[in-house]
């Protein structure tokens, strides 16, 4: 939306979906206890009480997904199935809670009838909320009560560039009384505008004037008391998208080339431990065994330790099994010849330096197993670009190519579910790092997830 959302509608949105979901358990609850429908046994359940836990976790945090899932941005522009998509994705978060507090707290469902119920019918419920709000939306357009007066000021060209940037509901949200070209106008003009037209909002949009004309305007709306919005395209930028921040007592413009969503990196981080956690836990059986094999298979350590590039290429010690001789990083340099990679990463298909039980380990993708216990340690995520050697990383050619440290490593990627070691240009493996950092979300996270258990279990793409 062209206009800052108001706050307060938004919280009041979140109070009502609360609320309709509040009682969609209840009716849930409702259908189940009275039998109106059974999908489980057919037996007597508890009364609501012994589910009002269930409802302490659903009104406070369903709100909250829906919102770090996007769910309440641009209701007008998104298709029922994306709204779908954002409400599963919620919904998902949510039964995850609710799940991690049977495990953890110990707290019991009474009823697994309420919570399918429940989860059928809200989804309903949100999609009808959102078509009413979309149609009084539509309503108020009708009636004229849709849209802001506002005044466009700068370089002709950028601002008819801005207009024509806007999407069609960004369009009806906005009002243009009148356009100042101030590399020929005078401030008093501008001013002039100012109280003929009484708006509350002027647009600053150029990219080669005078910024002291932009501060004389600024000033200006700071005088008469008007929202005063400056375009950042006077600081071109291809990819870093701008933010506003302060530092002490002063403001800042802050670009930013990588995800910025705070919760959401948050839940990520959460998720990587716990994940980890439970998986060292789960495998701890089979790490044990392999180990002991590599011992007796091959002389040497079962673990290879090496110095790899971290978040912002700070380096840490990542674990691996050993899949090589023990003097295989002596031998590197012999083989460099041989390197089926173009760039600075060495990729070689038939690596003599590489065991017999060493190439099963890398067709299943079980070396990189050890790697958990970076990942419970912070220093890798589940899901990122693969980390490299420092070496390697210091042959970066392109500084574009260091972007794909802005992330921290993880231990599979877009790269691994299209093929891996099929890859031969490290160009397009860069490519798809910066893909998965351009668009990261924690669904694309869960996709890439889903997508590597089969490419792992089939050994997709590797050698």
């Amino acid at each position: 939306m062209l206009a800052q959302r108001n706050e307060i509608n938004l919280q009041l949105l979140k109070v009502c979906d609360a609320a309709l979901l509040g009682l969609t358990f209840w009716f849930a609850h409702f259908l189940r206890y009275h039998r109106v429908i059974v999908l489980d046994r057919i037996v007597e359940i508890d009364p609501f009480t012994s589910f009002v836990w269930m409802l302490a976790v659903i009104i406070p945090f369903a709100p909250f997904f829906l919102e770090t899932q996007g769910f309440y941005n641009h209701p007008q522009e998104k298709t029922a199935w994306r709204s779908m998509q954002k409400i599963t994705m919620a919904g998902i978060w949510l039964f995850v809670l609710l799940g991690a507090a049977v495990i953890f707290l110990r707290l019991e469902v009474p009823s697994r009838s309420v919570l399918i119920l429940f989860a059928l019918f809200a989804p309903c419920v949100l999609l009808l909320r959102e078509k009413l709000e979309i149609a009084n939306y539509h309503r108020k357009v009708r009636k004229g009560k849709v849209g802001e007066r506002i005044i466009l000021a700068g370089e002709p060209a950028c601002m008819d560039a801005l207009v024509a940037s806007l999407t069609p509901v960004q369009k009806m949200e906005m009002i243009v009384v009148d356009r100042i070209d101030l590399t020929s106008g005078t401030i008093e003009d501008f001013v002039s505008s100012l109280h003929k037209h009484s708006v509350g909002r002027v647009i600053l949009a150029f990219k080669n004037m005078d910024l002291g004309k932009a501060q004389n305007a600024i000033e200006a709306c700071e005088a008469e008391g008007v929202d005063a919005w400056l375009s950042t395209e006077f600081i071109p930028t291809s990819i870093a998208k701008p933010a506003f921040s302060s530092l002490g007592m002063r403001s800042m413009l802050v670009f930013r080339s990588k995800p910025s969503a705070q919760w959401g990196l948050f839940f990520k981080n959460l998720i990587d431990r716990v994940g980890a956690f439970i998986g060292l836990i789960l495998l701890s059986p089979l790490l044990l065994v392999v180990a002991a094999a590599i011992k007796i298979t091959s002389p040497g350590p079962a673990l290879f330790r090496q110095s790899r590039a971290g978040l912002h290429g700070a380096p840490f010690e990542m674990w691996k099994f050993r899949t090589m001789r023990a003097d295989a990083e002596q031998q590197k340099a012999e083989l460099q010849a041989f390197n089926e990679m173009k760039g600075p990463v060495f990729k070689m298909q038939d690596d003599p330096r590489i065991t017999p039980l060493g190439r099963f380990l890398r067709h299943t993708s079980i070396d990189e197993f050890p790697q958990l216990v970076n990942v419970l340690r912070g220093q890798m995520s589940l899901v990122g670009p693969r980390p490299l050697p420092i070496y390697e990383v210091e042959k970066f050619e392109q500084t574009v190519h260091r972007r794909r440290l802005s992330m921290k490593p993880g231990l599979t990627c877009l790269w691994q579910i299209r093929g891996r070691n099929t890859v031969v240009n490290f160009s397009d493996w860069v490519r798809m790092d910066l893909e998965y950092i351009d668009n990261w979300s924690l669904f694309l996270d869960a996709y890439i997830i889903l997508r590597t258990i089969p490419s792992v279990l089939l050994g997709i793409g590797a050698r």
